[in-house]
């Protein structure tokens, strides 16, 4: 297995906001349309504590709805909303309608190649591909 590359910028310390098996909107045009969280890459916690994951984490995730070819295919995905809210450094509160994720390869490239609705910063800053095809940066 290829080892990833460092992302540009460290991860960002936020309010993590979703958990194993909360579904996602699949954000991106490749196929899937619900993804399901399976595990979070990189999760250090607690012995049987629910990994946890917040903007900008990779995940593993299972294609429940989309296109058959994707169907009960087993993903990787960024976050790049989440409903709860979190504080910014700059001290403002930020909090989307829902909870999306676009599908990445090994590598961290997109699979999609473009992105339906807005990203937050931090995805976008932490994933310099997924900030490129992205349409709305918030």
């Amino acid at each position: 297995m290829p080892k990833r590359k460092a992302a540009a910028f460290p991860k960002t310390k936020g309010a993590p906001g979703i958990n194993v098996t909360t579904k996602l909107i699949c954000a991106d045009n490749s196929g899937a349309k619900v993804l399901e969280v399976i595990a979070v890459l990189g999760y250090k916690g607690v012995r049987r504590r629910i990994p946890r994951a917040t903007l900008g984490d990779v995940v593993v995730a299972v294609v429940k709805e989309g296109t058959p070819k994707m169907r009960k295919k087993i993903v990787r995905a960024v976050i790049v909303r989440q409903r709860m809210p979190y504080r910014r450094k700059d001290g403002t509160w930020i909090q989307f309608e829902d909870n999306a994720a676009v599908l990445v390869n090994p590598e961290g490239e997109p699979i999609g190649s473009e992105i339906r609705g807005p990203i937050a910063r931090e995805a976008a800053r932490r994933w310099p591909a997924v900030g490129k095809i992205a349409r709305i940066i918030v």
